[in-house]
């Protein structure tokens, strides 16, 4: 597995998140059923943080609720922390190992 493939992996869970938070603008301003803001929050910690942040900003959505928001950027960092310890920390390399990517150190992604 390459750093291309987390890309992807991001791009996907992005493009979801995007139409959950779409859906989910509309369910609000139509009266509808809503999305649970867990299921939100958990698109944005699998990755779907950048699809996330663009549909707030583009919809207006879940942009004032100051609660939402903390665990938002909390999902947002843990997330971070992850890949960056998945990516470089010497205590993950079985398991990089086993997902077969390739040794990586700070400051240098393969080409």
């Amino acid at each position: 597995m390459s750093p291309w493939i987390i890309l992807g992996v991001y791009f996907i869970a992005s493009t979801m998140t995007f139409i959950l938070y779409a859906l989910d603008k509309s369910a609000a301003k139509g009266n509808r059923w809503r999305i649970e803001e867990n299921t939100l929050h958990f698109c944005g910690l699998i990755g779907g943080w950048p699809g996330a942040l663009l549909a707030q900003r583009i919809f207006r959505h879940k942009t004032k609720k100051t609660a939402f928001q903390v665990v938002f950027w909390i999902t947002v960092l843990l997330n971070m922390g992850i890949i960056a310890w998945l990516l470089f920390s010497p205590a993950a390399q079985s398991l990089r190992d086993a997902l077969g990517m390739p040794a990586l150190h700070a400051g240098h992604l393969p080409q």
